[in-house]
């Protein structure tokens, strides 16, 4: 069996090299071709020469094609893996530190929220340039699998504007199933979700036991468990106000919604220290950098311990390698996809990308109906989607209005701004962000007179928010090689174009 998937992105080295390792573990897939592309041509030969230690060190011939040229990489892919993140640390820092100054807190940036908003405005623009390419040279009806954020957007944009078959991944609703599980003291596979809703606030509508529900028990299960009762504050409160768990990290859903974030003086009555993802200010932020400095240094090290072993049982969770599998050999395959809801949750918008179960076999990717969302959840979502719904058309179009109204629409940033602040704070991340936002050109323009002519409102310059921790460096991160490792790989998603940064 023989076909070519193309890595976009891909000089990350725990992503890149994870989501192969899944592929190459399906005994199929033996003679695959496979390329990868990024911009930094440095961190490229560091991954592929990893990667192809893998596959040598796994008895595999495949010679990975690694290139800079997109258009090399994609030409007759009949499958795309999509981790870019447009800007790279130089952009991400902008998201979250020009909202820190008017007081917006976010812990990552990178789905709703100020932060999401502008990374969606600069990743739409490049995901329509590589629909462009996957047009002109893939594979015939090529399958994109998109797992860069902000994921609803991002896949929003390609579906409606790129002319090019779209799937969202994620793995959140993975880690909360595993959290639901634990929580109750059983295994993972003896729990049986139902999760719906969009990416990031996607809700466990049904949780199953040998046949009882146990839906109405995860509410005291949480607050009873020693450690998720410590680090999972907001989603346990949401629970108890909604009656339903969502799949998103304690950090990620406190920056979604308006009322965990908005004062200073509160904000760690919510979050815990324990991990950057369960609070952080800019924890994401804090991670990613310490993740790259340490791959950079660290790296002939990764080359002198022992390869990935190619089995079944090492296989991550990921869809990606799954959804492949399932179409190419038939085999049937359960996940949580990101695709056009066209009615699968009948009380969310058709239009928008929405996070439900799916399968996938020779026939294809089937999603089944799912029904209204429970009405607290479907109100929820219904406001993140006006909020990406602007946000898309924003970038797009290049129209400045309606990114002020996406920010204006934000939860968090409502919650926090008025709308002279919010206004001018567009101004600021539209000039920051200049160098990856070419649709912005007139309007960026009009912000710098403005910048440079009328009276500011004053801003916090320099204010850290309430939880900000120290950027260890790289002889801090010696101490714990272990950690730092870790840490490398949760910070891991790819990059493609100029300035377009690996995770």
């Amino acid at each position: 069996m023989s076909f070519k998937v193309a890595f976009i992105g891909a000089g990350s080295i725990g992503f890149t090299r994870g989501l192969l390792r899944d592929l190459l573990s399906v005994k199929e897939f033996s003679e695959i071709e496979v390329a990868f592309t990024d911009i930094n041509e440095h961190n490229l030969d560091m991954v592929t020469e990893l990667c192809q230690r893998d596959i040598q060190e796994n008895g595999l011939s495949i010679r990975i094609h690694p290139t800079t040229d997109r258009r090399e990489a994609l030409k007759d892919a009949k499958y795309v893996i999509c981790t870019i993140r447009v800007g790279g640390l130089e952009a991400f820092a902008t998201d979250v530190d020009i909202p820190l100054q008017y007081g917006v807190d976010q812990c990552v940036g990178d789905t709703l929220c100020a932060g999401g908003i502008m990374y969606g405005q600069r990743g739409i623009a490049e995901m329509l340039s590589i629909c462009k390419d996957i047009r002109e040279v893939a594979a015939p009806d090529a399958l994109l699998l998109n797992y860069a954020n902000p994921m609803a957007m991002l896949t929003w944009a390609c579906n409606k504007y790129g002319g090019v078959r779209t799937i969202g991944l994620c793995h959140g609703v993975q880690g909360g199933h595993s959290q639901i599980a634990e929580a109750f003291g059983l295994k993972k596979e003896e729990v049986d979700i139902i999760c719906a809703g969009i990416n990031h606030q996607t809700w466990y509508i049904s949780i199953r036991h040998n046949g009882e529900d146990l839906t109405g028990k995860l509410l005291e299960a949480f607050e009873q468990h020693p450690d998720f009762s410590r680090t999972e504050k907001v989603r346990i409160d949401m629970l108890r106000r909604f009656g339903y768990y969502s799949t998103e990290s304690n950090g990620h859903l406190s920056e979604y919604v308006p009322w965990y974030r908005k004062r200073p003086d509160e904000i760690m009555d919510w979050i815990d220290l324990g991990s950057w993802i369960n609070g952080e200010t800019g924890g994401y932020l804090r991670v990613c950098t310490e993740g790259r400095n340490w791959f950079e240094t660290d790296f002939p090290n990764w080359m002198k311990e022992p390869a990935l072993e190619y089995k079944q049982e090492e296989r991550s969770e990921e869809h990606g390698s799954y959804i492949i599998e399932g179409l190419e050999t038939g085999r049937v395959y359960r996940g949580h996809f990101n695709v056009i809801n066209n009615g699968i949750i009948s009380n969310l918008p058709n239009d928008a990308i929405i996070e439900a179960p799916g399968y996938v076999d020779g026939n294809g990717i089937s999603m089944p109906h799912v029904g209204d969302l429970p009405l607290g959840p479907a109100a929820v979502c219904n406001v993140s989607i006006s909020v990406q719904r602007l946000a898309v058309e924003a970038a797009v179009h290049g129209d400045d209005k309606l990114l002020r109204q996406a920010f204006m629409m934000d939860p968090l940033v409502g919650a926090v701004c008025n709308p002279p602040e919010i206004w001018q704070m567009v101004d600021d991340m539209l000039i920051a962000q200049e160098a990856w936002l070419p649709q912005y050109e007139g309007a960026i323009s009009e912000a710098k007179e403005r910048q440079a002519s009328a009276q500011r409102i004053p801003t916090r310059e320099g204010y850290a928010g309430a939880a900000r921790q120290h950027v260890k460096t790289v002889d801090e991160m010696k101490e714990d090689r272990e950690s730092a490792n870790k840490n490398a790989r949760e910070a891991d998603k790819g990059k493609d174009r100029a300035s377009v940064e690996s995770k």
